[in-house]
């Protein structure tokens, strides 16, 4: 064993009695993000990003570990690595604080210490559980993102929001946490479901909508590509999707300013989740008839071209997307969306936000927006308001 000695000196004055105190910790995070096409070049660019040294660790579902678990366990022993897995139930009733205490059990009893590496291998469910139990195990190790889903390689392993939900709101009990690096492989949306892939194309189409007219056009124009899995068109997909996610983070990555054009479809989006219990309803679902409510409510102050509102209805539909009430997997209450927003405005210091969209890659981030035009655009939406019983 070398021994190492290190010399540190100071000299630090004193302040200067009644004047105020101010202390400053300033960071800035780095990681690589990686797209590929074959699980032989995900382990190609996975490796080097581990580093040496560190004992790995595996967070992963169930149906991830039966499809590739093995296929990367091999690999990473080839590498010299001798890696734990952890396998949890697939769906999101996983992010929760019990599987979260659950995980931080496992780390501790299996002795993971503070520069061993957490892989997250999986969709977005295991990208924010794992980031989050990342970020609070020895107050933070390495988290690398191997996202196996299209919503987790195109926003949910990407820009360091990582959370836990609760009851009352989706997303609640969270951190900031940069994953180390990011390495999508598009190979594996091949045995995702059909469901599964439209939900996460919604987080790529708000992308468009809000920051970039050349993604809109590639997924306008691409939409039977990208659903029929072509591996080129989804190989542009996530490095486009993942490039404007993360220049929209890099302005705010800790969310200092909450006027944030990525939380369009969300506002509405998540109360839906919440209100369907975290799960009957995918996230992308639930921000694509999120993102209709909002720009109805644009197109109703006069803010959205009607024209531009039937373009994002018809690329919704063309996705196999939820515009209604309807189109979603069980019924929803009005008054129990209003219900559960209002909970999130309570927990918001009073304040709602909306991202209304007036073009393609511009927005309006309202704080005006009234119960009765939410109201008129669920309606809009066949979102019932039932007649309240009278006794």
């Amino acid at each position: 064993m070398t021994t190492e000695h290190h010399r540190v000196q100071d000299a630090i004055a004193l302040p200067t009695p009644g004047e105020p105190l101010v202390a400053r910790a300033d960071r800035r995070d780095r990681y690589p993000i990686h797209v590929t096409t074959t699980l032989e070049e995900l382990v190609d660019r996975l490796i080097p990003a581990l580093g040496a040294g560190p004992r790995v660790s595996v967070l992963t579902d169930e149906t991830v570990e039966a499809l590739f678990g093995a296929t990367l366990v091999r690999a990473l022993r080839a590498a010299g690595f001798d890696p734990l897995v952890h396998a949890i139930p697939p769906g999101e009733p996983s992010k929760s604080v019990e599987q979260a205490v659950a995980l931080w059990d496992w780390l501790a009893e299996t002795g993971a210490a503070r520069r061993d590496v957490l892989i997250a291998f999986g969709g977005g469910v295991v990208a924010d559980l794992g980031g989050w139990v990342g970020s609070a195990y020895m107050r933070g190790i390495p988290v690398v993102n191997v996202p196996t889903t299209l919503l987790a390689q195109v926003d949910g392993a990407l820009g360091g929001k990582v959370a836990v939900n609760h009851p009352l709101a989706k997303n609640l009990l969270g951190a900031f946490h940069q994953p180390a690096a990011v390495i999508a492989n598009v190979g594996f949306l091949a045995s995702t479901s059909g469901r599964h892939l439209r939900a996460g194309l919604a987080e790529a189409i708000k992308k468009g909508v809000i920051a970039s007219p050349a993604l809109w056009s590639l997924i306008e124009g691409n939409a039977e590509a990208i659903l029929a899995r072509d591996p080129a068109v989804l190989e542009r997909l996530v490095c486009s999707a993942a490039a404007i996610k993360t220049a929209l983070v890099e302005r705010d990555p800790y969310e200092i300013d909450l006027r944030r054009p990525l939380n369009f479809g969300h506002t509405i989006g998540h109360p839906l989740e919440t209100v369907t219990g975290y799960g009957p309803v995918l996230h992308g679902e639930a921000v694509a008839l999120g993102m209709v409510v909002e720009s109805r409510i644009a197109a109703a102050r006069g803010w959205l071209a009607p024209d531009l509102l039937e373009r994002l209805l018809a690329l919704l539909r063309r996705c196999d997307l939820p515009t209604t009430g309807d189109d979603l997997a069980v019924p929803v209450s009005g008054p129990d969306v209003l219900a559960a927003m209002e909970h999130v405005r309570l927990i918001r210091a009073g304040s709602l936000r909306y991202v209304l969209p007036v073009a393609l890659g511009e927005t309006v981030i309202a704080d005006d927006v009234s119960a009765d035009e939410v109201r008129r655009a669920l309606r809009d939406c066949a979102v019932p308001f039932p007649a309240p019983v009278v006794r």
